[in-house]
C-alpha cells in the first residue's frame, strides 16, 4: 500500500507548539511506517518524519510574514496532486482547498474534515470526488459521503500520569471567544483556585478586552504557547482542566491530553465534548458557567487511574493509525485490485484526466471502537 499524507504548512510536522492539524498528521505518518506502509508525507521541509518527505516550502508560513500562506498552499497541494498517481491513495489533511482541486487527482482521495471553519467552505466539499472521515459523529456535514468516524490519537508516552496534582486549574487552547478563556477565568475565581492559561492568542481584541486585565501573575497566569514538553507537565499538574467552549467543537484535543495526564476536564456539552468525555468518569458536562462552578469540587474527587485508563482505551495514537488503516483497506481492497488500478493509471498524464467518478462510502459503517 503506497499512501501519501497530504499535510498543512502553517506549521511544521510535527509542530514545535500549537499545531493539531500536523500533529494528527504526524502521528498518522509515524504509525504507518511503523506498520510497514509506504508513506510519503507532503509537509514543510523542515518537518521530520520516518515517512519520505515532499515538499516546496522550506518553514510553515505561520513563522515567516514573508511567505504568503494561500500562495504556498496552492502551490503545495499542486505538488502533491502532480505525484497523486504514483500512489493507491491521496490522504487529505489540508481542509477545503485539495477538494477544490479533486479533478486532478490521478489517485483515490480520503479527507478527514478537522473542523468546518466556515459553512461557506461546504461546496468544495459537497462537489469533491473524495470520500470523507469525520473525527467526531458531532462534526459531519451535510451531503459529504461519510465513511467512518475517526476519533483522534494522541501518543500517550508524552503524556504521562501525574497522581498528585497541584490546585491549580488550566484553560489550554487558543485564546479565543470559542475558547471561553474568560468564562475559564470567572470559574477559577468563583471556586478560588489559581487558573493557569496556555495557548496562541487568535484574537487580539478578546485578549485585550476580556483576558489580559485579569492576569495579575497570581491567581490568573498566562503562560503563552506552549511547547509539547511544558504541555504534558502542565496539563498533567493541574488539578482539572476547564473547557468552557463557545462553539461546537469538532474535537478537543488538549481535553484527551490532559485526561491521558489523569486530569479530569470540566466542559460545556457543545460538539464532540459529549462523545470525548465520559461523565462522571473521566470529567463533568456542564451546562453554564454556574454548573461548572459546581462540578469542581466532584471533578476533583474522580479517580485519576480511572481517567488515565479510560483515556487511553479511547484515544491512543495507535488505536487512530488501526482505524485509518481499517478504512484505506476498506476503500482500496487486496493487493492485487491495488496492483491492478496502479498499473492502469496513465503514466504522465496531464493534470486535467481523471479516469472516471469516484465515490466510496454509503454501504461502509464506521469501526466500532471509533464511534
Amino acid at each position: 500500500m503506497k499512501i501519501a499524507l497530504l499535510g498543512p504548512i502553517a506549521w511544521r510536522t510535527p509542530p514545535r507548539a500549537y499545531g493539531p492539524w500536523e500533529q494528527i498528521v504526524s502521528l498518522l505518518a509515524e504509525g504507518m511506517v511503523e506498520r510497514g506502509i509506504d508513506v510519503t508525507l507532503f509537509a514543510t521541509l523542515d518537518s521530520e518524519t520516518n515517512a519520505h518527505l515532499e515538499g516546496v516550502v522550506e518553514h510553515p508560513y505561520n513563522e515567516d510574514p514573508s511567505l504568503n500562506g494561500r500562495i504556498w498552499e496552492a502551490i503545495h497541494v499542486a505538488n502533491c496532486l502532480r505525484r497523486s498517481g504514483e500512489f493507491d491513495l491521496v490522504h487529505n489533511n489540508l481542509d477545503w482547498l485539495p477538494l477544490a482541486m479533486s479533478e486532478f487527482c490521478r489517485a483515490p482521495m480520503l479527507t478527514t474534515v478537522h473542523g468546518f471553519c466556515s459553512p461557506t467552505i461546504l461546496p468544495a466539499y459537497q462537489r469533491a470526488r473524495s470520500a470523507y472521515v469525520s473525527i467526531s459523529d458531532a462534526d459531519r456535514g451535510p451531503g459529504l459521503d461519510y465513511v467512518a468516524t475517526v476519533y483522534h490519537g494522541i501518543d500517550v508516552a508524552q503524556f504521562p500520569f501525574t497522581p498528585r496534582p497541584t490546585d491549580d486549574l488550566v484553560a489550554f487552547g487558543r485564546i479565543h471567544p470559542d475558547k471561553g478563556t474568560a468564562e475559564a477565568i470567572e470559574i477559577a475565581r468563583r471556586v478560588g483556585r489559581t487558573l493557569l492559561i496556555c495557548g496562541p492568542v487568535h484574537d487580539e481584541q478578546y485578549y485585550a478586552e476580556h483576558v489580559a486585565p485579569k492576569i495579575d501573575g497570581e491567581t490568573v497566569r498566562y503562560l503563552g504557547n506552549v511547547g509539547p514538553g511544558d504541555r504534558a507537565r502542565i496539563l498533567g499538574s493541574a488539578a482539572a482542566l476547564l473547557h468552557p467552549i463557545g462553539f461546537a467543537e469538532p474535537f478537543g484535543l488538549s481535553v484527551v491530553e490532559a485526561m491521558a495526564c489523569g486530569t479530569p476536564v470540566i466542559a460545556y456539552p457543545k460538539g464532540s465534548m459529549p462523545e470525548v468525555i465520559d461523565h462522571g468518569v473521566t470529567g463533568f458536562l456542564a451546562q453554564d458557567a454556574e454548573a461548572a462552578v459546581s462540578a469542581v469540587p466532584a471533578a476533583l474527587s474522580l479517580d485519576r487511574a480511572e481517567v488515565r485508563r479510560t483515556a487511553l482505551a479511547r484515544f491512543s495514537a495507535d488505536r487512530m493509525v488501526d482505524d485509518y488503516l481499517r478504512v484505506y483497506q476498506r476503500l482500496l481492497g487486496g493487493d492485487e485490485q491495488r496492483s491492478s488500478r496502479r498499473a492502469a493509471r496513465p503514466v504522465g498524464r496531464s493534470l486535467g484526466g481523471h479516469p472516471g467518478p469516484l465515490r466510496y462510502g454509503h454501504a461502509i459503517p464506521a469501526p466500532k471502537s471509533s464511534t
